[in-house]
């Protein structure tokens, strides 16, 4: 499952009520956030306390398909966030699609759930750096791969979910 939609939109909930669902403490939280900037910190913290405490969580590594290997065949996976993991690929001049070739190949081989969460970053005001660009535009092109590969893809909008593929 892929849950896309806008900063603040509810997406990170939605994707945690349906690893919950699924799963109930058996999900392991894939974390793409690097601590080091008060802001981000405080978000981070502010994810860890609406996590439940029983839910495994590791850091995911450059090597995205290495880390989703990583995660117990039992669990469900729960990847948030896809963005931020693309935005670190991006400026190490990685190769996004192939990076996601190599973690959905991992993914099509898990026997449990695997929900992918994502910043839908194309439909703001375009950035004025080429670097920003390049990075809205790779992502659009990564969160399309997602999507051709996930059962179900949510956009959530206003925290309310929206079915675009399969069903919520």
């Amino acid at each position: 499952m892929l849950v896309l939609g806008g900063t603040r939109s509810g997406k990170s909930r939605v994707a945690r009520d349906r690893a919950r669902r699924i799963a109930g403490d058996g999900v392991t939280f894939i974390a793409t956030a690097r601590p080091g900037d008060p802001e981000l910190d405080a978000r981070i913290a502010a994810h860890r306390r609406d996590r439940p405490a029983a839910w495994r969580t590791i850091d995911a590594s450059d090597d995205l398909a290495g880390t989703l290997a990583t995660v117990d065949d039992a669990d469900v996976a729960l990847l948030d966030s896809l963005t931020l993991w693309a935005s670190l690929a991006v400026e190490a001049g990685r190769d996004l699609v192939a990076s996601w070739r190599a973690a959905a190949a991992v993914v099509g081989r898990r026997p449990r759930a695997t929900i992918v969460v994502s910043d839908e970053v194309g439909w703001g005001i375009v950035p004025t750096s080429p670097l920003a660009r390049r990075f809205r535009d790779e992502l659009g092109f990564l969160h399309q791969n997602v999507a051709a590969d996930a059962n179900a893809v949510v956009l959530c909008v206003a925290g309310i979910p929206i079915a675009i593929k399969g069903a919520l």
